[in-house]
């Protein structure tokens, strides 16, 4: 780790490294191979206090920030992506937005139960048409009476049908507004919709290319009934929450990537010491030291990367072009080393058994998810004032 840690962090790093090592990795060939995400894992992060990490104690969390949260998803995501990804969306995507946009009602019913891993919850934002481009959306929400009647489909839900998910929240469109130009534009607003709702289908959960133990569902809302009161945050602000949620979803994203990077270094360079080819370890050969010298330099990069994107959150400074340059170089990192791990590895690193395998696969949707990379590109000319 790189050396602005404080004795603090790097305890919690180290331990939530011997936990990934000695609990998640021995499981994670088998989850992958059966799509299974461990519930019993998952109760186990609970129990040592991962999904309360950026917490206050007064909520029942940890008392840390967003810089404790990512080293705990990037110890976790050197060994298993789909453990850390529960993870972080579980924090980010589940109960983040309930802490920062919730009633005092709201928080006091269901953060309990989500910091301590207790539950989980899913973010319903992205559609067939619309994930980047929010103001696609075509999930409507009409309010009717003292309900609100919920009709569309989200596509892509992490955590949204496991065994202890509790509700999903849901953007979705309630109204109109006019801009100041004359121009009309869709008034977009998050609800919270509980599983088991009658016409709330958790459809079956997607054969995907990586990520094969995450749980991820496609959602469909026929005529679904909710409360007035489980509007989340304030009508029409659905679109500006959102893309809070993201902000801080890539500073997370990056730590996972950050990890992935790591992983991949790690067992590269434990290969290539001990893999003898015409008599000598493989490491010997300059093409492949220079490969892993490689992989070591995008490591410290995207640490570096990701680490001042958390300060800067952390410390209530602007974070948005941090964030978009550290999700953005982090996921390149993880790319490149899988695929340099894999070819290191030969043969060995084409089967599913090997991690470098998995995480090869795995690592694809770290260049589309939380916003494409092209859309980090297009984040930071904006900041930039060009685009």
């Amino acid at each position: 780790m790189s050396t602005d840690l404080s004795a603090e962090e790097q305890q919690l790093y180290d331990m939530v490294c011997e936990f990934a090592d000695t609990v998640v990795a021995p499981q994670s060939y088998e989850a992958d191979r059966t799509h299974t995400l461990s519930m019993d894992v998952v109760a186990q992060m609970g129990e040592l206090g991962l999904f309360g990490l950026p917490f206050p104690e007064e909520v029942g969390g940890q008392g840390g920030d967003y810089m404790a949260l990512g080293l705990a998803i990037e110890a976790l995501a050197r060994v298993d992506q789909s453990i850390a990804i529960t993870l972080e969306a579980g924090v980010g995507l589940g109960a983040m937005p309930i802490y920062r946009h919730g009633t005092d009602e709201q928080k006091a019913e269901l953060l309990p139960d989500l910091v301590a891993g207790r539950a989980l919850a899913g973010f319903g934002l992205t559609e067939s048409e619309a994930g980047s481009d929010a103001g696609a959306t075509r999930t409507t929400a009409v309010l009717d009476g003292d309900e609100w009647v919920v009709n569309g489909s989200k596509q892509f839900i992490t955590n949204s049908g496991t065994s202890i998910t509790r509700f999903v929240t849901v953007t979705a469109v309630t109204g109109e507004r006019t801009r100041p130009d004359g121009s009309v534009s869709k008034e977009l607003s998050t609800i919270i919709v509980p599983n088991g709702t009658p016409g709330f289908t958790v459809d079956p959960g997607y054969d995907k290319s990586g990520w094969r133990a995450s749980d991820t569902h496609p959602l469909t809302f026929d005529d679904v009934r909710v409360p007035a009161a489980n509007l989340l945050g304030e009508r029409g602000r659905g679109f500006a929450n959102f893309l809070r949620t993201l902000d801080e979803g890539r500073i997370a994203i990056a730590a996972l990537a950050t990890g992935v990077a790591q992983g991949c270094l790690d067992e590269a360079l434990a290969y290539a010491k001990t893999r003898n080819v015409f008599g000598v370890p493989i490491a010997s050969h300059q093409y492949i030291a220079f490969t892993i010298a490689n992989m070591q330099a995008r490591v410290y990069t995207a640490r570096l990367a990701w680490h001042d994107a958390a300060r800067r959150l952390d410390a209530g400074l602007p974070f948005k072009k941090e964030a978009a340059m550290a999700k953005l170089v982090s996921s390149d990192a993880a790319m490149l080393n899988s695929r340099d791990a894999t070819q290191i590895f030969g043969g060995m690193g084409f089967m599913n058994e090997s991690l470098v395998a998995r995480h090869y696969r795995d690592s694809k949707i770290l260049e589309i998810g939380e916003g494409t990379n092209e859309v980090q590109l297009m984040v930071i000319a904006r900041e930039l004032g060009i685009g």
